[in-house]
């Protein structure tokens, strides 16, 4: 059952009727089981001091594309009641005609636009109205017997509508119906939601618990566990079992969804999830419809069902079931936008938001990790409605027309509107060896800022989580995630890009950074410290660029290598023949990768830096006081050194590694592969040529 969250102090600190309709809705989106992430809209009716100082009766309604969770004060518009109060008597209206006059009627022109519903908030005389999505109403709305079962439930208490799309003809309707029953305590919104209202914010918060509970509770008694969803067809696979599969077929998902637009994949595994993909009916289930209109931009009218009998040993049959259901799904998707569209309308990417997997989960899609999220949020509640409403009955939807004008409805896309721009590094995941370092960090911060995932592996786990939570606080949350690799260890490389498909369906980029360095004579250059920088700085770099471009290959949809190679790469660095030399192996292995990756759009270039003491954990170990020896000079006195020895006479920092790499791993590089661009200030004994 739906637990009230009302807290009678925290309510009482809320002394004016918009921050307590802020509280109040809050409250309704803490639980998606109440309404739909995005979904939904509250209002209040009170008086304010209009610009004038008189007294005018204004209503707060949720601005347009909020959501009801994580509002503020600020994302709520103020309409004066007194003007559109004459829009009752008006026969018809367009949407056109309804968002121009609503702005008309706006306190304060700096508010949002307000939400399409707002008319039914204004028309329905009371104080305090909600408007739900509650996964039991929509359970009810949503099953052919709902209006029926109704009236089991509540008596003559609810007005029931029948599906129309939101706006003027429907709010004048449910107003109507609310007038012609005095008993009327909410409206059931057939295939949609609830409307629940009272005279006090907690009254109306209150009612809206109780009326989704009595459903709730109704429901309840007729599920039959054994028998959800026809029954159980496949059983999940064990959890390790399931997210080896997912990272196997998750970047061929990622390269087959992103032929038009490049998506970021999640994958989900949730009990419910489960359970409804390995059930008897979900085949068929699943292609019903949405369970909302409000999940239809998120979700698209139906999921893609992959017809698959779990087997571990059958990945290829997977990714062979995967790649023709997803041609298959855009190729219906292409028609269903043929069939439905109207004049000036433009076709989103065809492909599926949500793919289902028995005995695996659920794999999202979307232009970003947050927005694959939301695909998914939808769906389990789309899943949790299904469950109720097969419980109940049969499980209906809109029709192919109605969930069209829903899904490229201009109202409905003014929501998308407001998202910001997206930018050069938008969809686009990297990989960061040395990411906890200061040519890593930097490196993830610069493609962050500019749209990017960024995966940070690093020995130093605890440092690259730091970057890492430093980044999420700033952009939003799994922009950055965090792992533990060593670049010599095979085994662990190829986790680490099973576990970055996981978080993110795939790689576009990868930045080659991880390091050490070493100093000593020619001749007491012992075998180990050879070793040492052969494996970190040739073995490692061999190894996570051919994860890569096995990833990358897989995906089809191309990437990019940039390799940080140094100065010593092209330049005879004394007294420093191992690291050298493994500089050296670096450069060539790039051109030699470049050479193979081109028939692939794979693109492979290395930056040569020199002297970065900032940020290094290099230049802050032993590293140091052997270059200053070699060199005849005190450690303090190396960054001076170093800035004097260019032809610039500057130092380099690792924000100025950071620039290359973007340069080189974007759409201003696309025809450029196999190149070495030196970032050292200009020390003329390691000008390429």
């Amino acid at each position: 059952m739906v637990q009230s969250l009302w807290n009678a102090a925290k309510a009482s600190e809320k002394t004016t009727g918009l921050e307590q309709l802020v509280y109040r809705s809050n409250l309704i989106g803490a639980d998606r089981r109440v309404c739909n992430i995005y979904g939904g809209n509250t209002s209040t009716k009170t008086t304010v001091k209009d610009f004038r100082g008189r007294d005018v009766e204004v209503m707060y309604v949720k601005g347009s594309g909020s959501d009801l969770g994580s509002m503020e004060a600020k994302h709520f518009t103020g309409l004066a009641l007194e003007d559109i109060g004459p829009l009752m008597e008006r026969d018809s209206m367009s949407d056109e005609e309804m968002v121009e006059y609503l702005g008309h009627c706006m306190i304060d022109a700096k508010h949002p636009r307000a939400s399409i519903e707002t008319l039914l908030h204004a028309f329905l005389p009371y104080k305090h109205v909600d408007h739900t999505h509650p996964d039991a109403i929509i359970s009810l709305c949503c099953a052919d017997n709902g209006k029926e079962l109704a009236r089991e439930i509540y008596g003559d208490r609810f007005v029931w509508v029948p599906y129309v799309r939101p706006g003027f003809t429907l709010s004048k309707m449910i107003a109507e119906s609310v007038f012609a029953n005095p008993n009327a305590e909410l409206v059931l919104m057939e295939k949609h939601g609830l409307v629940t209202w009272g005279e006090t914010s907690e009254e109306c918060y209150a009612q809206t618990i109780k009326i989704i509970n009595e459903a709730e509770a109704f429901i309840e008694a007729r599920v039959n566990e054994a028998n959800l969803f026809g029954g159980v067809k496949h059983p999940a696979l064990p959890a390790e079992v399931r997210r080896q599969i997912a990272a196997r077929v998750m970047p061929v998902i990622r390269g087959a969804v992103s032929d038009s637009k490049k998506m970021i994949l999640s994958f989900d595994d949730q009990d419910d999830v489960l359970a409804f993909a390995g059930g008897m009916d979900s085949p068929k289930l699943s292609q019903v419809g949405a369970a909302c209109p409000d999940h239809l931009v998120h979700t698209k009218v139906v999921p893609l069902f992959i017809d698959w009998t779990p087997n571990a040993d059958d990945i290829d049959g997977l990714k062979a079931k995967l790649a023709e259901g997803i041609a298959a799904y855009k190729a219906q998707y292409k028609q269903y936008f043929e069939d439905n569209k109207n004049e000036g309308d433009v076709m989103f990417e065809a492909a599926p938001r949500v793919i289902l997997i028995p005995g695996v989960g659920m794999i999202n899609t979307g232009k970003s990790w947050a927005l694959s999220q939301v695909s998914g949020a939808l769906y389990h509640r789309a899943i949790a409605v299904m469950r109720g409403a097969t419980s109940l009955g049969k499980f209906v939807s809109l029709s192919a027309n109605e969930s069209y004008n829903v899904e490229y409805w201009p109202l409905e896309l003014y929501k998308l509107s407001l998202a910001p721009a997206e930018t050069e590094f938008s969809r686009k995941v990297a990989f960061i060896t040395g990411g906890a370092g200061g040519i890593g960090s930097e490196t993830a911060r610069r493609l962050v800022s500019e749209g990017a995932h960024v995966v940070l592996a690093d020995l130093n786990l605890e440092g690259a989580q730091k970057v890492a939570q430093e980044i999420n606080d700033q952009y939003g949350a799994n922009r950055a995630y965090a792992l533990k690799m060593d670049v010599t260890d095979e085994e662990a490389v190829q986790a680490a890009y099973a576990e970055t498909a996981l978080q993110y369906g795939g790689v576009d980029i990868i930045v080659n950074n991880a390091g050490l360095a070493t100093s000593s004579p020619f001749d007491e250059t012992s075998l180990k410290e050879w070793n040492l920088n052969m494996s970190v700085l040739g073995t490692g770099y061999f190894l996570v660029a051919r994860e890569a471009f096995k990833l990358m290959k897989e995906q089809a949809i191309g990437g990019s290598m940039v390799f940080i190679g140094s100065k010593n790469s092209v330049y005879a660095g004394k007294s420093a023949s191992a690291y050298s030399s493994a500089k050296a192996l670096e450069a060539h292995l790039a051109r030699c990768i470049a050479a193979e990756g081109g028939e692939y759009g794979i693109r492979v270039n290395t930056i040569l830096p020199d002297a970065i003491l900032q940020g290094s954990a290099i230049w802050n170990g032993s590293w140091r006081n052997e270059r200053a020896a070699a060199y005849g000079i005190e450690p303090d006195q190396l960054e001076e050194y170093y800035r004097k020895r260019t032809t610039l006479l500057v130092n380099i920092y690792p924000r100025d590694i950071a620039e290359g790499i973007a340069f080189f791993a974007s759409s201003k590089s696309e025809k450029t592969t196999g190149c070495m661009l030196t970032i050292d200030g200009g020390v003329p004994a390691a000008f390429t040529r």
